[in-house]
């Protein structure tokens, strides 16, 4: 799960790579001369180039000895913070060297996860977060940052070894990860591992065939194209609609808060992989994706909407919007604020006057036939959006209806 070296493993390779020194140390001791056998010993002493050959052995055996002395002298200290129980601190690790990403392994689908699954409003879930860093296995108490959707902790310094963290992202990671908003960590950010092998083939299937680039970022064009051809390898006779095409395009200006013109690939990825979650598997089988975090801010959004165990379903529908508010009102950003990406503002490119026709019967429907959403329904109308929010990225991954 991403802990590249436990405590245990990091001791037997200190213990081995010792071993490995003294036995180096003792060969060195042994050593035969290197005088050329069959020549008497003293048959070139006080010669030049006796002189010079000596040189070159001291060389050579002050060479071979540097190295495993120094180190050994590491090693000697990795073991005695592991013996008396303090583990290797992040700022002791050797900053030349990165540490490797570990491999993601992709979740398998239980045989029976469509079933209902029952999620209690009462009582409520208690949310604890893990004590050591998922990268080295280490406390260090207020030094580890908290992911907002797990319960892992990780060190800024273990996050920056292993690539996750450049440039301007360490400081807005120190300053969000213990708000109230949080930040995600680099399993939770990336919506494309809740893929199962069999679903993210048929994703990149689905790329080859519509010709997507990976890697790549996509205009409105290539969007716009993208979906047309995926609507028809759908089985549809026809291209999208002029309703669908409007709908796709405002999708597009919600993955471009920026508005540059194009959808970054990471973001683009995990829209597609929110619409091919949203398409293969029921809603029973993405609430088993929540994690105890995402429960319990489903619980306090719905308990403060909560007028004796039903809310209207316009505030259902307007809580889906809220799951996007990653930052705080008040918080500086160079970027567009993602504390209003719910609807597209009106002075988005994608927004115009007939965007707004879908709403209206939909207002009128609810005028006419008002319902009552419980909790069960309100979690499972809200799941994908709260899976949607997960990035840290400002974009909005899959843009509610309405």
């Amino acid at each position: 799960m991403g802990v590249l070296m436990s405590k245990r493993q990091t001791v037997e390779q200190v213990q081995k790579v010792s071993l490995a020194v003294s036995a180096f140390k003792d060969g060195l001791r042994d050593r035969p001369s290197l005088r050329r056998t069959g020549e008497p010993a003293g048959s070139r002493r006080g010669t030049v180039e006796h002189s010079v050959q000596e040189v070159q052995e001291e060389d050579e055996l002050e060479t071979a000895a540097a190295v495993p002395q120094e180190e050994n002298s590491v090693n000697r200290a990795a073991w005695e913070r592991l013996r008396d129980g303090r583990g290797v601190e992040p700022e002791e690790f050797d900053h030349a060297n990165r540490f490797t990403p570990p491999a993601f392994i992709r979740p398998i689908r239980e045989l029976h996860d469509d079933k209902p699954l029952d999620i209690c409003l009462e009582p409520r879930e208690s949310v604890i977060s893990d004590e050591m860093c998922e990268i080295c296995e280490v406390w260090t108490a207020e030094s580890l940052f908290p992911c907002r959707i797990c319960t892992r902790v990780f060190h800024d310094g273990c996050l920056r070894r292993m690539g996750y963290l450049q440039g301007d992202s360490t400081v807005e990671v120190t300053e969000m990860a213990h708000t109230e908003t949080g930040w995600s960590c680099y399993y939770c950010n990336n919506l494309n591992l809740l893929l199962t092998e069999e679903e993210m083939y048929s994703l990149m299937e689905n790329f080859q065939q519509c010709k997507i680039i990976p890697d790549c970022s996509l205009t409105l064009e290539d969007f716009l194209r993208y979906r047309h051809q995926a609507a028809r390898r759908g089985g549809s006779e026809r291209a999208l609609s002029e309703e669908q095409e409007e709908r796709a395009a405002q999708q597009f200006a919600a993955l471009d808060p920026e508005h540059r013109g194009h959808v970054e690939w990471p973001d683009f990825l995990s829209h597609e992989s929110l619409q091919l979650l949203q398409q293969l598997r029921p809603q029973n089988s993405l609430l088993r994706l929540l994690t105890v975090k995402e429960r319990e801010r489903a619980r306090t959004a719905f308990l403060a909407r909560d007028t004796g165990g039903y809310i209207s379903e316009t505030e259902c529908r307007r809580a889906q919007h809220t799951w996007f508010r990653k930052r705080p009102l008040d918080a500086p950003s160079c970027n567009v604020s993602i504390s209003h990406v719910g609807p597209i503002s009106e002075s988005s490119p994608a927004s115009s006057s007939s965007a707004k026709s879908p709403e209206k019967p939909l207002q009128t429907a609810e005028q006419e036939e008002p319902r009552s959403v419980d909790w069960p329904t309100f979690l499972k109308e809200n799941v994908i959006y709260i899976l949607a929010a997960r990035p840290n990225s400002a974009a909005i991954h899959l843009k509610p209806l309405g």
